[in-house]
């Protein structure tokens, strides 16, 4: 399913991880070692990763993530891709589950 996500979408989707990595104000480093296997899994260029790097540095800016860009044939993809990086580091924190459901019913 990844594969039929054009560059755009590829980096929307990364930032929304990003973002989420973000949700309890730290970003551990089984979040990052979920970020770098997408990226790889993505085939990201080294402009684009390095652009990911820097949000896992500092987060992006919550204006521009916007869940009304993300592609609707692509939504559950998403989700599943924010839920497996509040998962990857065996926590998932009050905050990490509000975005989360909260997300879920903007795109539903």
């Amino acid at each position: 399913m990844l594969e039929q996500l054009d560059r755009r979408e590829r980096m929307i989707l990364m930032k929304f991880v990003c973002s989420f990595a973000w949700a309890d104000l730290e970003v551990r480093s089984q979040e990052r070692a979920f970020v770098a296997r997408m990226v790889e899994r993505l085939g990201l260029d080294a402009t684009d990763a390095e652009q990911v790097r820097g949000w896992l540095e500092v987060p992006p800016p919550p204006d521009s993530i916007d869940p009304t860009r993300i592609p609707a044939a692509h939504r559950q993809l998403f989700v599943d891709a924010v839920e497996g990086v509040i998962r990857s580091d065996g926590e998932v924190a009050p905050e990490e589950r509000e975005n989360l459901e909260l997300l879920r019913e903007l795109l539903a």
